[in-house]
């Protein structure tokens, strides 16, 4: 396997030549290309293999599981006990280098490791679901949509509410007119990971092999508690709260709005720390006109930050409306409210008689049934790598607005912020030598 190591510099010079030829392609451009009859068993690795990954792991169990890989020797052995018969490994890009009869792959991992393995595996050929956010960095987000779109692989991102059918129905309540046009939309979780403090001192646990924890990440010591449960806490290896959870609840003001690239991105929060995420932040995205719907502000707020006009809406009876995350679309005729699970058109006493638009987007039969049914027949996925890519792009560059403390002015076909060269570091970062890209 080749290996280099893409510094920044490198990639200033290159970026615009690189970017021109780097299509901005519409959210459901790609389609898979099929590998295995519909009738045959995806041979499906696995990297990552307990908490989040070993949830999506029960989701494919009807596909032939044929190699784990996990870091951690304890959480490796317990994925191994279900599938006594699949290889086991430490290191993703051995697994990959050896087993040529891998279909398709399923990473799961702290976000820094997101883009190296599913980058390898593409390269290879192989299908890639992979959890969100996409990738750790806007520039590993878009060359994975890239090279996902170029060799016709069947992706998905993690963002499995995306197929319920409540998602589906404010979809076409918005598209429908339902609202009037729609200029703003707040969405809020109230979730903070926060804090994160390096805690030097003590050796990695035997069972963990901390340098291909680290992968691209800048070499440091073990750091006592970041494994396996507050990563998400770190720069160097998590998002924070916006990272982990916009992808979930932006991507219904996404799919609804037909939204993509923002042209400018803000950032409020309390000091930015260089190691720890904030407990709290709000960022503001500007879009512009789409077709015939309006230029449009998407707020987000996580922490203790909800958004003011949650406080104003009121049930029919007057009471006030109780909802602990979500969005709200705000329309020239009305709003709407919505979670993962329910929605509400308001005010509720206006929309009384309203009559709803029959269904139009079929249900789901499944998110990761959408991503096995693609790698086999190349049908689409809702989630593929174009669309959740673009929608990654924008959640990190709250990160990088909070970070750098500038409004950024985002010139998307170029991958740059036009205002604020500071933010060039985090948009395209330093990998470690030997950690392909």
């Amino acid at each position: 396997m080749t290996q280099r190591s893409i510094t920044r510099r490198t990639f200033l010079k290159t970026t615009a030549a690189a970017a021109a030829a780097m299509p901005l392609l519409h959210p459901r451009t790609a389609r898979a290309a099929a590998r295995v009859s519909a009738n045959e068993r995806l041979n499906i690795a696995v990297v990552g293999t307990q908490n989040q990954a070993w949830w999506n792991i029960q989701h494919i169990t009807g596909e032939n599981i044929i190699a784990l890989c996990d870091v951690d020797a304890n959480h490796l052995a317990r994925a191994a006990e279900s599938f006594p018969k699949a290889a086991q490994y430490r290191d993703f890009r051995k697994m990959l280098d050896k087993q040529r009869d891998i279909d398709a792959v399923l990473v799961a991992t702290p976000d820094h490791i997101h883009a190296p393995a599913s980058l390898m595996a593409m390269r290879l050929g192989k299908h890639v679901y992979c959890e969100k956010p996409l990738a750790h960095s806007v520039y590993e987000a878009r060359v994975m949509a890239r090279l996902a779109a170029e060799r016709g692989l069947a992706t998905q991102m993690g963002t499995q509410i995306h197929a319920g059918s409540n998602y589906r129905r404010v979809v076409e309540l918005i598209q429908g007119g339902a609202i009037g046009p729609v200029r703003e939309v707040h969405v809020w979780c109230g979730k903070s990971w926060s804090n994160g403090r390096f805690k030097f001192g003590k050796p990695a646990p035997a069972y963990l092999d901390w340098e291909l924890w680290l992968g691209p990440s800048p070499k440091r010591p073990y750091s006592e508690g970041v494994h396996p449960a507050n990563w998400r806490r770190f720069w160097d290896w998590g998002t924070g709260t916006l990272g982990d959870m916009a992808c979930h609840h932006m991507d219904l003001a996404w799919w609804a709005l037909n939204l993509r690239h923002p042209t400018t991105i803000r950032a409020l929060g309390p000091k930015v720390h260089d190691v720890g995420t904030p407990d709290g932040m709000i960022v503001r995205y500007e879009h512009p006109a789409r077709g015939e719907m309006p230029p449009m502000k998407v707020t987000w707020y996580d922490g203790e930050n909800p958004p003011s006009i949650l406080s104003a809406l009121k049930t029919k009876d007057g009471a006030p409306l109780q909802w602990g995350y979500g969005q709200i679309f705000v329309g020239d005729e009305g709003m709407l409210i919505a979670d993962y699970g329910r929605h509400l058109l308001l005010p509720e006493e206006k929309f009384a008689d309203y009559k709803r638009p029959e269904p139009s987007i079929p249900d789901s039969i499944g998110h990761h049934a959408e991503w096995i049914a693609a790698c086999k027949t190349g049908s689409a996925t809702t989630c593929n790598f174009d669309y959740s890519g673009a929608l990654t792009e924008a959640v990190l560059l709250g990160n990088i607005a909070f970070r750098t403390g500038v409004k950024l002015q985002w010139d998307a076909e170029n991958m740059k912020a036009t205002n604020a060269p500071e933010a060039d570091q985090y948009i395209h970062p330093e990998f470690r030598p030997g950690w392909m890209l």
